[in-house]
């Protein structure tokens, strides 16, 4: 389970430092649940990252409308932390909330965008476009 955005983003404003965010945001990535191998598909591929990204989504049916869940990988350690930033944000919402979210204003108040490379910000981009396509796809799915 990932942790709640405020919590990610109340430990970033304790966190002085950008080496301390540096590793916190690591840290972040080793806690994401395991991908497992057969979602390390080409499907499940994230185009415009440098790094090799994965994000597998389920759409699960409910009475308040599609919940999207959401596991993710990388073979970068930062990169998996903006995962689980990301997840943190998105996870297991219904279709409506993820669209609703701004997810680049949120990782905004955590103050990292400023000190990723450009490449890094493409990519959490790219991450975020895929995961608002999941979303309207569960949405239009359920119509």
């Amino acid at each position: 389970m990932t942790a709640p955005f405020d919590a990610i983003r109340a430990d970033f404003e304790l966190l002085d430092d950008w080496e301390d965010r540096y590793r916190y945001l690591i840290e972040l990535g080793r806690a994401l649940a395991p991908l497992d191998e057969s979602d390390r598909s080409d499907v499940n591929k994230v185009r415009g990252c440098a790094s090799q990204v994965w994000l597998a989504t389920r759409v699960e049916t409910a009475t308040d409308g599609p919940h999207v869940a959401i596991r993710g990988d990388s073979d970068a350690h930062i990169v998996k932390g903006l995962i689980a930033v990301l997840l943190s944000l998105t996870d297991g919402r219904r279709a409506d909330e993820i669209l609703a979210v701004d997810a680049h204003r949120r990782f905004a108040e955590l103050g990292l965008a400023e000190h990723l490379t450009p490449q890094r910000s493409n990519g959490f981009a790219a991450m975020v476009a895929r995961v608002r396509a999941d979303a309207e796809a569960a949405l239009t799915q359920s119509a």
